[in-house]
């Protein structure tokens, strides 16, 4: 938006604490762009709530969400394209109970499942492109195969600059320390969140960095320098 901030925010998994305590610390306004890297569902205490407060902040921002893995496993579940149980153990019983206890598929939100599928899976900026997972460096960004690269761990495949020059912003991969990854061409803001690390906000034009944790606590710093 003209005149406004570009802000990205980590993997989310279900930390609605940790989520309002960082999106109060931001103060968006209509101008901002927020973009949620995916992920925002599974394994973390309350995923209905952070679905909400999504929702909510579509009112308040430009809200561009990129869907993630477990975003995905659920509406593969919900079209009959996987076994429930394959997103079950990877987290979906906990979103699930953050539906009441003991939910059923058919009990999540309608309004929720319409939500995440108009997510997409890449925006981009002039500086910046922002996916979830990882990207092929050669690809223009129009011809990744996006779900497969919402997959693929940094940790296994750490790929060079891309082709645009472009800086990649992506989250999926962990950083268990809660520590932001800054190669220089590309920055994982995954803090570990629902292990008990930092949920991360990134302004990548300012490197201003917000962080909140599910105890309610929140800080501020800079990028740290690219390792």
């Amino acid at each position: 938006m003209a005149g406004g901030r570009t802000i990205a925010i980590g993997d989310i998994h279900g930390c609605a604490t940790a989520l309002r305590t960082l999106l109060a610390a931001l103060e968006l306004t209509s101008n901002d762009t927020l973009v949620m890297l995916g992920d925002a569902i599974d394994r973390g205490p309350d995923s209905r709530d952070v679905l909400e407060q999504l929702l909510a902040s579509s009112e308040k921002c430009h809200l561009v969400p990129i869907l993630g893995n477990h975003e995905q496993m659920l509406l593969d579940a919900v079209d009959d394209k996987i076994p429930l149980q394959d997103w079950l153990i990877h987290g979906g019983a906990e979103t699930l109970d953050s539906y009441g206890p003991g939910a059923a598929l058919a009990e999540v939100s309608q309004e929720h499942i319409d939500f995440l599928c108009t997510w997409g899976d890449y925006h981009k900026t002039a500086d910046y492109f922002f996916a979830h997972g990882n990207y092929l460096p050669k690809k223009k960004l129009s011809k990744q195969p996006w779900e497969e690269m919402r997959w693929r761990s940094l940790n296994y495949f750490l790929p060079g600059p891309h082709k645009s020059g472009k800086i990649a912003v992506l989250g999926h991969t962990a950083n268990k320390q809660g520590e932001i990854a800054n190669h220089g061409h590309l920055i994982c803001i995954d803090t570990y969140c629902h292990g008990g690390g930092w949920l991360t906000a990134l302004e990548p034009a300012t490197s201003i960095v917000w962080q909140a944790n599910e105890a309610g606590e929140s800080q501020q710093a800079k990028l740290t320098k690219a390792c």
